[in-house]
């Protein structure tokens, strides 16, 4: 419910009073355009702009505005003629409209604007006021013109948008906007727009535009001046007018279906404050209400006054089919019949006043979204005090009626048990209304909350079915001793392309528990695995509902039996007579199979059913009554795992195995056993499971914990515990049923400890210059040391070394030794540089994680002489590196003149230069600079060289024959 107060109209003297003189052109105080799609094979649209002009100061202007402009987004224009011309609020205004119809030439969103000259003037918050009549009218509609609408309508806006309000006191004014697609409306503020020319297509806002609170006082609560639009109810309120004057404000209308915007409306709208001691009338609270189509509304509505006068009420809303102009709108024009009235509305009324709010609704008006209705109560003071009003909301909500007269009763088909609905017409549908039909197990009564449509939670649907159907038979997986509940609703056609859809209230519950005619299967449990000669004893009860004399005999059971937990091609494999008698061994059956249909429990699970038949007194037949839900034997798997064995079982079974404990055997001495309980697992929800790691927690029968070997093979099997969840079947009681026997043998991922890893690694500190001199092959030399621990494998078969020349490389294998070698020499390396790990590697082959990794650096050493004599008698004739040079890869050598130009450069893995230039000429005796660049394999890949940079002398003197 929404309750608030406006003032009232001024009358005409008062207005007269505020406005200045104005010219024959300024008329325009308030508009909005709205638009209504008309065909059902095209985008042809009919639209209104409706204009409130000022019939005082603007006659002369308002009597010439027989034609405007349609802009209609799409890039063509129409001249418009005026369709109607209504004057209200004693002839101080007039209602025009201006009506057209166009065709859009495909889908897209359109914007329609139409422009008036000119507004009228002295509005305070168009500044400067004095020439407000200079300002062009301009407002817009945008709409989404889509073939798949199928229908669309604009909101209307059935309260014009004339107002006034009293200085100091909250004025709200609503629109009483009705959708008559039943879409869904938001509102927002927006500005009052103008436009370049008189025939403008496009809109913007006023410059000049200021915020009413610009001109606001002090709340009614005390704080500062607000004015706001609530976004869901449309109610605008400025709270408070602090000055006497005319303003003008617009907002927007929004129109969404199934969550997307189709279109928006602008009401441009204008109010006139004015002081005075009145105060406004009182509407009682009126809650808002939801009725099922087809119930009679009879809502009065009472209001009171303060200062005791006498009071008018009426309202406003599209379920009146009446215009904003006050006059009555063409049979269908905002809602289907019929239409409501408002009794004792539009006259004057001693206090307190009360009229009421009548409403003969239907099943055409079932809707979404609900209906609104806007009261108005105005007071009629002395005059000329002016009269004061307040406005409340009151919203409806349609619903679709339940449908009446649900029952349930047991029957059968030729395919077995069967559940018969009937319930009486249901006539709130139109073409395209189907029913629902829902169901669940369980027959607790829950009622539907009032004016919530749908299903309660916890039904599925099972069916759907035209609306003139008033039998349903359902025959769908029913369970004999299991309660049914059902439901319907009606489900109405989307007509509106998303808007008026949705589904009636819930019907009653209508609850059946399906007697127990027929037998009950409560074990199938495997007494032997086996390939072919397998063997699987079945039980079952007498019909629990029936007694010798209920039908006729002798009687007879026939069970069947198909392959798999949901196996359904079902073969008979025994008939039974029976004459009920209480000690007669005839519900016991012990499948061990035939010569042409084995029984290999050790493949396969199986799934049995019964069916019951009784003697027919007329045609002495012996005719099937029913036949048993079927219940399979349990299935166990095994799934092998590192010293241990996964369990996993289940079973296909009318009982709940679920929240019982079963119990797992265990045999160490194969199938044939012995085989001891070694767990009772509590299970909650199939499938169970359960991981044997070789404990026994159930030592009654004896302690067999052990470690579960890779090297020994396990059989298993399962006791299950069971229960019917129906009440009439709880007290058949626990029901043990066991599974087959399977075997299985353990993995074993165990791997060994990595061992731990040395190096005879080089102490580079000892070592002399004269150190590895002539060496040209080195070793580096390996050993490690076994590791063992619990979780380790003890029994290991051999090692693996892996060798990375640099300490960034991923070391590869090197070699692989068997135990109990645990060293290794690394032999035939140009450099001692380099890494290593070692692994173990099991008897079963699984090889351990690496061991610690362990590097050896090479320990460079290169020097260089500062003479020698390439005189070609042997003796230090080239320029080489002195004796003991370590590790040395390569030399980039290069050698320049006391000038720094480059006489000699070369490369290789030695150093032996002859005293020649580049070109081979020969260099003579003197000082020479050289550069050399030595790379030396060490551990790091992108190791820095050396960098030598030093002299040399040459000599040529001969000191042989010379």
């Amino acid at each position: 419910m929404r309750f608030f107060y406006i003032s009232g109209l001024l009358s005409l003297f008062l207005i007269a009073a505020l406005l200045p003189n104005v010219s024959q052109a300024t008329h325009v105080r308030a508009g909005e355009i709205t638009t209504k799609l008309i065909s059902k094979t095209s985008l042809t649209y009919k639209i209104t702009f409706t204009a409130y002009f000022d019939e005082q100061k603007g006659k002369a202007a308002a009597d010439q505005a027989e034609n405007y402009t349609f802009c209609f987004g799409d890039g063509s224009t129409a001249d418009v003629r005026r369709s109607s011309r209504v004057y209200i609020n004693g002839r101080t205004s007039s209602v025009n409209s201006y009506t057209v119809i166009h065709t859009y030439p495909g889908p897209g969103t359109y914007t329609i604007g139409v422009t008036v000259p000119n507004r009228n003037a002295d509005t305070k918050n168009l500044p400067p006021a004095a020439n407000s009549d200079q300002i062009r009218f301009f407002v817009s509609t945008t709409i989404y013109v889509n073939a798949a609408l199928l229908t669309n309508s604009t909101p209307v806006m059935l309260n014009p948008p004339l107002d006034s309000g009293r200085v100091g006191q909250k004025f709200c004014h609503n629109p009483a906007a009705f959708d008559a697609d039943g879409d869904s409306l938001a509102y927002r503020l927006s500005v009052p727009k103008t436009s370049l020319t008189d025939n403008g297509c496009v809109g913007r806002d006023i410059p000049a535009y200021q915020d009413p609170t610009r001109f606001g006082s002090a709340s009614e609560t005390g704080g500062a001046s607000t004015f706001s639009i609530n976004p869901i109810t449309g109610d605008l309120c400025w709270d408070a007018p602090g000055e006497v004057g005319q303003f003008n404000f617009a907002f927007i209308i929004e129109e969404w279906r199934n969550g997307v915007l189709i279109g928006e409306i602008t009401r441009d709208m204008q109010i006139i404050v004015v002081d005075n001691k009145n105060q406004r009338p009182l509407i009682q609270p009126i809650p808002d209400l939801c009725v099922e189509a087809g119930t009679l509304i009879n809502q009065p509505v009472t209001a009171t006054d303060p200062d005791g006068n006498r009071v008018i009420i009426s309202g406003f809303g599209g379920v009146f089919n009446v215009g904003q102009d006050g006059v009555a709108l063409p049979a269908g024009e905002l809602i289907q019949p019929a239409y409501a009235r408002l009794v004792n509305g539009g006259i004057t009324q001693n206090q307190p006043a009360t009229a009421t709010f009548t409403w003969q609704t239907g099943c055409n008006q079932i809707r979404v979204s609900p209906y609104e209705v806007v009261f108005k109560a105005t007071d009629v003071p002395p005059k000329p005090t002016p009269a004061l009003v307040s406005f409340q909301s009151f919203r409806i909500q349609i619903v679709g009626p339940s449908v009446k007269g649900l029952t349930a009763r047991p029957t059968a088909t030729a395919n077995g048990r069967a559940i018969l609905l009937s319930w009486t017409p249901y006539t709130c549908g139109t073409a395209g209304t189907t029913l629902a039909i829902y169901r669940k197990e369980g027959c607790d009564v829950v009622p539907p909350r009032p004016c919530v449509t749908g299903i309660p939670a916890g039904y599925t649907l099972i069916a759907r079915v035209p609306l003139n159907t008033t039998t349903y038979t359902d025959t769908s997986a029913l369970k004999r001793g299991v309660s049914y509940s059902y439901r319907l609703v009606a489900v109405y056609p989307d007509v509106n392309g998303g808007a008026n859809g949705g589904v009636s209230l819930a019907s009653d519950q209508a609850c059946l528990v399906l007697p127990l005619l027929a037998p009950v299967i409560t074990q199938v449990t495997v007494d032997s695995t086996q390939t072919t000669t397998g063997q699987i004893t079945v039980r079952w009860t007498r019909p629990l509902g029936l007694t010798p004399g209920d039908l006729g005999g002798p009687y007879q059971y026939r069970l069947q039996r198909a392959e798999g937990l949901t196996g359904t091609t079902f073969v008979p494999i025994a008939t039974i007579n029976t004459v009920l008698a209480p000690n007669a061994a005839d519900t016991v059956y012990i499948d061990r199979g035939s010569s042409t249909s084995a029984l290999n429990t050790t493949a396969n699970a199986y799934r049995y059913r019964l069916e019951f038949y009784y003697t027919d007194a007329t045609s002495g037949q012996l005719t099937r009554l029913d036949v048993t839900d079927a219940a399979s034997s349990v299935r166990l798997a095994v799934a092998p795992a590192n010293r241990r064995v996964t369990l996993s079982w289940q079973a296909n079974v009318p009982w709940s195995n679920d929240g019982k404990v079963h119990d797992v055997y265990r045999s160490r001495s194969g199938p044939n056993g012995p085989f001891n309980k070694i767990c009772e697992v509590s299970v909650q929800a199939a499938p169970y499971s359960f991981t044997d790691d070789g404990s026994d927690t159930f030592t009654a029968d004896g302690n067999t914990s052990r470690v579960l070997s890779a090297d020994s093979s396990y059989c298993y099997r399962v006791m299950t515990r069971g229960q019917y969840t129906d009440a009439q079947l709880t007290k058949l009681g626990i029901l043990t049923n066991y599974s087959q026997i399977i075997c299985a043998t353990p993995t074993d991922t165990t791997r060994p400890c990595p061992p731990v890893l040395s190096l005879d690694s080089l102490d580079c500190a000892s070592l002399t210059p004269e150190s590895l001199c002539d060496v040209s092959s080195f070793t580096n030399q390996l050993s490690w040391t076994p590791t063992t621990s619990p979780s380790c494998d003890a029994n290991i078969a051999s090692y693996k070394l892996y060798y990375g020349r640099y300490r960034s490389d991923t070391l590869g294998l090197l070699t692989s030794v068997a135990v109990p070698t645990t060293r290794f020499d690394h032999t035939s390396l140009t450099t001692v540089a380099g890494c290593y790990y070692v692994t173990a590697v099991s008897q079963r082959g699984l090889e351990s994680a690496p061991s610690n990794t362990v590097c050896n650096e090479a320990c460079p050493s290169l020097v260089l002489p500062n003479v020698f004599t390439p005189n070609g008698d042997g003796k230090n004739d080239v320029f080489a590196p002195l004796k003991c040079p370590r590790f040395v890869e390569r030399i980039e050598f290069v050698v320049y003149n006391r000038w720094g130009a480059k006489l000699y450069e070369g490369s290789g893995p030695t150093l032996a230069w002859d005293g020649r230039s580049s070109d081979g000429a020969e260099l003579p005796t003197g000082l020479y600079y050289y550069q050399a660049t030595v790379h030396y394999a060490l551990l790091d890949r992108n190791a820095p060289p050396q960098i030598i940079k030093s002299w040399v002398q040459i000599f040529r003197e001969n000191t042989g024959s010379r």
